[in-house]
């Protein structure tokens, strides 16, 4: 038995997120197995009683919670809020499922550029400290895995010690998809049929069974939803929730404009029904088994191709045929598996085919749901989360991270704006150069890789001043 300490990144509520979900069934999946796991959120938590422990942390009580297990599991900001972890005594399982420094870029990007160059930089900066110090990484798909390997590879992290211990690297990085329950989805009540004033017994339910964000494109689907209509006058798109369960997180950009689209169209409230509050998860089955087609609809840019739609696993465990925007890891599964209909990204005219296609032969749409539900069936939480139960049922530290091991620094290979006073052209070989030739960043790389006491001691700090005056940067911010 171990003691794993699962950080959430955001509230973990009846209401939440993808994150948060993620974190709840991973604290399930590793309670199941019989290890010692508390689940543990910055904010109160309103979940019923668990068969795992469920508390709240912040910088003055995570040392302490930290010091009582032996694997943390986060994801996220988390360690860029609490870089104590770094150092802590612990083997770090770091969750790489969400590559948000690919989100960012679409999440802000009708920001001012300064802002958006801010939320970048923030962003790799998060997930570089969390790439150096992890000892698993997890992710969504083998798409995700080539991703993040780079990443690894470029922070030393793919080198001759993780090299020998596994030459696949699985020991090192492994996926770890997002997944459904084990038990298939129970109707507790109606949800949507003969609820939301305007959807009947008998009307054609398309369920957009998640939030609206920023690299979502449900305009050109509500679009699509006007043209198919015409064909299909039973036809009802249901927007499962708006907004968000955690309140720090602004209305976005698309909602808006999917709102004014429906009703610049005359679509609301007879083809279109946006629903105002956030599905619990425990009764988002009521939703789904109301739905006839499940649908997801996104642009076409970097953040798709590494992309996992989460709400996607629900239409499969539901059994529903799904319509979705192709480019993605699960638009590809929905393809080879014949699940539902992929469309090219940003055509009304493609979502209405399908729509009217799929939507107007039952046959079909029974035949894509019973594949969607066998699918699925590969897809259970124990099932993906194989490699992060093998873990945790032995914890041992990363080839490279073990007793006695500095972290390696990160390769540098300089550029004449990164040298330091370097000069126009190199001095003849024997001659001193006017000044050092050492580049700046890959100095404060090797620094940040020494362990904390190092840094710390008196001797050392005295050292890197006098580099820093050498180098021109003494006035220089203290990194």
């Amino acid at each position: 038995m171990t003691d794993v300490l699962v950080l959430a990144n955001e509230h973990v509520n009846r209401r939440m997120a993808g994150p948060s979900i993620r974190s709840y069934e991973f604290a399930r999946v590793l309670s199941a197995d019989g290890h010692r796991v508390t689940l543990a959120s910055p904010f109160p938590s309103d979940l019923p009683p668990q068969p795992f422990s469920v508390t709240t942390y912040d910088a003055s009580s995570l040392p302490a919670l930290v010091a009582q297990h032996r694997v943390v599991v986060l994801q996220g900001w988390v360690m860029e809020r609490f870089p104590m972890l770094r150092e802590a005594d612990v083997r770090l399982v770091i969750d790489l499922y969400d590559p948000f420094p690919l989100e960012v870029l679409i999440l802000f990007g009708k920001e001012a550029m300064e802002k958006r160059m801010q939320a970048q930089r923030d962003s790799i900066r998060a997930v570089t400290d969390q790439v150096r110090d992890g000892d698993l990484f997890l992710c969504a798909s083998e798409k995700q895995r080539d991703y993040w390997l780079g990443w690894l590879t470029a922070a030393s992290r793919v080198n001759p010690l993780t090299h020998q211990q596994d030459p696949t690297l699985r020991a090192l990085i492994d996926v770890v998809p997002f997944g459904v329950p084990a038990k298939p989805p129970r109707r507790q009540r109606p949800a949507i049929r003969k609820v939301i004033d305007g959807v009947g017994e008998d009307d054609l339910v398309v369920l957009w069974g998640g939030g609206i964000y920023n690299w979502f494109d449900p305009v050109t689907l509500i679009r699509g939803v006007g043209i198919a209509a015409q064909s299909l006058p039973r036809l009802r798109l249901v927007f499962m929730s708006t907004g968000h369960p955690n309140p720090e997180i602004q209305t976005m950009w698309t909602q808006v404009e999917a709102r004014r689209v429906a009703a610049e169209l005359g679509l609301v409230g007879t083809h279109v029904f946006f629903n105002e509050s956030w599905v619990a998860y425990e009764d988002r089955a009521d939703w789904l088994l109301d739905a006839d087609i499940g649908v997801s609809t996104h642009f076409d840019h970097v953040e798709t191709r590494f992309s996992f739609r989460t709400r996607i696993l629900d239409y499969f465990w539901a059994g529903l045929p799904v319509i979705c925007t192709a480019g993605d890891t699960l638009a590809d599964d929905i393809e080879r598996l014949s699940i539902g209909v992929t469309v090219v990204p940003e055509s009304p005219e493609a979502v209405a085919q399908a729509l009217v296609e799929l939507g107007g032969d039952a046959a079909r749409r029974a035949a894509c749901g019973a594949r969607s539900a066998a699918h699925a069936a590969s897809l259970t939480w124990p099932a993906v989360a194989a490699p992060l139960r093998r873990f945790c049922a032995g914890p041992q530290p990363a080839a490279d991270r073990g007793p006695g091991r500095a972290r390696l620094p990160v390769p540098f290979t300089p550029t004449r704006d990164d040298i330091a006073g370097a000069p126009e052209t190199f001095p003849a070989a024997g001659a001193p150069p006017s000044r050092p030739g050492l580049p700046y960043r890959a100095l404060r790389s090797a620094y940040r890789a020494l362990p904390s006491e190092i840094r710390r001691s008196r001797r050392f700090s005295s050292a890197r001043a006098r580099v820093l005056r050498i180098l021109g940067r003494s006035g220089e911010r203290r990194r």
